[in-house]
Order: structure tokens, then C-alpha cells, then sequence
């Protein structure tokens, strides 16, 4: 019998085996004309280790350097997320972050 549960586990699974920050981080390198990851994170104004940690898959891609890919290589933010393999349509935030925290007595 096959639960709820399993069917998410699956689900994220393959959301992870999907999800590939190289192919997005090569197709930078390739548009802006760079030669290496230092390059890169220099065009990012990132350190170099952010870009080595997303390569290694140790830090995810997050929301203001996305912004930033986008403003640097004038790819949409569609595009710079089809090519690290995130297919979502639509995010969800937890309604937990918009709860305000229960004051301490």
C-alpha cells in the first residue's frame, strides 16, 4: 500500500535527482564569454566558494542571486530556474513564517 508519505518522499526525490546547479552555472559562463567559476563570482560579485558550494550542490541557489543572474545575463528568472532543472509552476511559502512569534512571559 502506497501512502501519502511515500508518494511525497518520491516526489522529492526525483525533484532532487532533476535539480542540476551545473548545467545553470556552465550556461553563464558560456553567455557572459568566462573563463573559469572565479570569473563568475566575480560578474555575480559573489565570493568564489558561494559558486563552488552551488556546484557541489552544499548551497542552494537562492532568491537574490537568482536576481542577480538574471540582471547580469538578461535571462529571465524562468529560464536561469529551467536550466538548473527547477520545473515548479508555482512556489509556496509556509504559512509559518507569516505567524507572528508568541511573546515569552
Amino acid at each position: 500500500m502506497t501512502t501519502q508519505f511515500d508518494n511525497q518522499d518520491s516526489s522529492r526525490l526525483s525533484d532532487q535527482l532533476a535539480y542540476d546547479p551545473n548545467n545553470l552555472l556552465d550556461t553563464l559562463i558560456d553567455k557572459l564569454h568566462l573563463k573559469n567559476d572565479a570569473a563568475l563570482s566575480r560578474a555575480l560579485e559573489v565570493a568564489p566558494p558561494v559558486i563552488s558550494k552551488i556546484r557541489h550542490r552544499r548551497l542552494p541557489v537562492g532568491a537574490s542571486l537568482l536576481i542577480r543572474m538574471h540582471e547580469v545575463s538578461d535571462l529571465s528568472i524562468r529560464e536561469l530556474r529551467t536550466l538548473m532543472g527547477d520545473r515548479r509552476e508555482k512556489f509556496r511559502i509556509s504559512d509559518k513564517q507569516f505567524k507572528p512569534k508568541q511573546a515569552s512571559h
